[in-house]
């Protein structure tokens, strides 16, 4: 890793100015790290401050920070200025800032909603809009966004009464701004992950019914195992570089077989 740091011409996203939402722990955490090695300049944002200063620390030369919400319109704008004013442009956007709450209808209630529908879905459309404000205005040369979908935006699953239709919102966003800004040279593409051991997956262990929960969605997976964040990392930066030129609007399943059954 320390190579990559200081080579900044070497990778496949060298000297890309990237910003990574939720990037304190879990996928986002992986991404970072991944678009740090590849020669990226990152732009770290998350509301855990200590996350993301233990991952400026472990990354200083390749990685900054920003402390905010990205449902909050003026936090959403900042995370994506600090990129413009500190590299003079933005290239990538990874929009993957979210909450995943697990809970059927009965047990959820508007409030849950209202918290899910902010973070992942108005954060997402908010993040976006000032990346492609910036990748298509004056001294902006396009760009590549990846937004953060999940198998549970492609087809229905048992508890996901709340973050699965978040979810269709992420890849209804995606396909919607790859077509109205492709002209523009801005290519918009997601991925939709199975269940990923993050940080968040793991505590199910720790919980009432988790252990039951984490046996049987493992046999959902045609692979038989849940997948990883450094995998689900490997398939956004592909969508991010330029081997990705051609690819625009897709939703691409990192999910063990799940949704090709």
């Amino acid at each position: 890793m320390a190579d990559a740091i200081e080579s900044p011409g070497a990778g496949r996203l060298a000297g890309k100015s990237c910003v990574v939402t939720g990037a304190a722990s879990g996928i986002g955490r992986a991404v970072a790290e991944r678009f740090a090695r590849e020669g990226a300049r990152v732009v770290a944002t998350d509301l855990d401050a200590e996350g993301l200063r233990r991952l400026a620390d472990e990354l200083p030369r390749a990685v900054s920070t920003v402390v905010g919400d990205v449902s909050r319109e003026d936090d959403a704008r900042r995370m994506i200025t600090a990129a413009v004013e500190r590299h003079g442009r933005i290239d990538v956007l990874v929009a993957n800032a979210g909450v995943l709450p697990l809970s059927e209808i009965t047990e959820a209630d508007a409030e849950e909603w209202d918290r899910v529908m902010a973070v992942d879905g108005r954060g997402m459309f908010l993040t976006c809009k000032y990346a492609i404000e910036a990748m298509a205005g004056p001294g902006g040369a396009g760009g590549a966004i990846v937004c953060l979908s999940s198998i549970s935006g492609e087809a229905g699953q048992r508890g996901q009464a709340v973050y699965g239709p978040a979810k269709f919102v992420a890849s209804g966003l995606t396909k919607h701004l790859a077509v109205e800004w492709a002209d523009r040279g801005i290519r918009v593409n997601a991925v939709a992950p199975g269940t990923i051991t993050t940080e968040r997956v793991r505590r199910l262990q720790d919980e009432p019914g988790g252990p039951d929960y984490l046996t049987a969605i493992e046999k959902l997976h045609p692979m038989g195992r849940l997948g990883t964040p450094a995998e689900v990392a490997a398939a956004v930066l592909f969508l991010a570089s330029d081997d990705a030129s051609f690819i625009t609007g897709a939703v691409l399943p990192v999910d063990g077989g799940y949704l090709a059954q």
